[in-house]
């Protein structure tokens, strides 16, 4: 009985130790599409009451948890049923964040070109009906967001036994809900700490209500910025990693950079970063030009 037991306890233990480096791995192939996840959301309360802020990033929540509770279950039986699938949909996963990137470096050139800062944006008149309309906009936004997390991390799985992979995948959906949640909800907040700061009596408290309506502006700035970083650099990872030819050449081209005297130890680390990044910039670009004039072939005909 005794030996049963430890038995048992030494099954469970290796079981949370590949759980662990698998949800520790596919956190880490997963953080491009967080740190847009997390600037997208935040921006998406944008124009609701303060009051109601908090309320509409859970209502979007629980939606996000109810898209993970679809995605999570397809992603599992597709794994079981067509595993060939799981790398084209990878493919097409790094391709969409690739080209959200570009789209998105270009509408805030665009925005930037055209801005008028005497323009201000009218408040709707009905607020209940704006207010569902962020929910779900919000929502649907998630589940793209949500896909891409799903489908890189049964990347990551992909050769693990089925209890494992819906132990990691189940873990990713629940830590990634709470956390991006949790900090959109936490970002949202900081002008009206920021704000409640400064009418206190105390010079110290004014101060940093000060710093934090300065910092909330940047704060969002910095994110979206990361944020499209990070999908050139995992969108173009994963394509590198699903393209023979594009690996093979990325490993010669790390091979070459670390030779080079005094600094080939640190060219050799971020070369795979700046080629995963041009690769990515280059496929988003593609697939922007291709959406581009499959829309205007599609306007014509119709």
């Amino acid at each position: 009985m005794a030996s049963s037991l430890l038995l048992l306890l030494d099954d469970i233990a290796t079981l949370l130790d590949d759980v662990a480096l698998m949800s520790k791995t596919a956190a880490q192939k997963t953080a491009g599409v967080l740190g847009d996840d997390l600037a997208l959301n935040a921006q998406q309360v944008t124009g609701v009451k303060a009051e109601r802020e908090l309320p509409v990033v859970w209502a979007v929540a629980k939606g996000s948890l109810l898209n993970k509770c679809i995605l999570v279950p397809v992603a599992l039986i597709v794994s079981i049923f067509a595993a060939w699938l799981i790398n084209p949909l990878l493919v097409i996963g790094g391709l969409f964040l690739c080209y959200e990137g570009v789209e998105k470096v270009l509408h805030s050139l665009h925005t930037k070109k055209h801005t008028d800062v005497s323009e201000i944006p009218e408040m709707p008149d009905d607020l209940v009906a704006y207010e569902k309309d962020k929910i779900k906009g919000a929502i649907r936004t998630d589940f793209i967001l949500s896909a891409e997390i799903v489908v890189i991390t049964l990347g990551t799985v992909a050769t693990a036994t089925l209890m494992n992979k819906v132990i990691v995948m189940s873990l990713i959906a629940v830590v990634m809900t709470l956390g991006v949640y949790g900090l959109v909800g936490l970002i949202v907040k900081i002008d009206d700490m920021g704000l409640y700061l400064t009418q206190q009596d105390k010079a110290w408290k004014t101060r940093v209500g000060n710093l934090l309506l300065v910092f909330a502006p940047k704060l969002m700035k910095t994110l979206s910025v990361v944020g499209t970083i990070a999908m050139f650099l995992v969108g173009g990872g994963i394509i590198n990693h699903a393209v023979p030819f594009a690996h093979h050449w990325t490993e010669r081209a790390i091979d070459q950079a670390e030779v080079i005297p005094t600094v080939g130890q640190i060219m050799g680390s971020i070369t795979p970063m700046l080629l995963n990044m041009g690769l990515g910039v280059i496929a988003g670009a593609i697939v922007l030009a291709g959406v581009t004039v499959l829309s205007k072939i599609f306007t014509k005909a119709s």
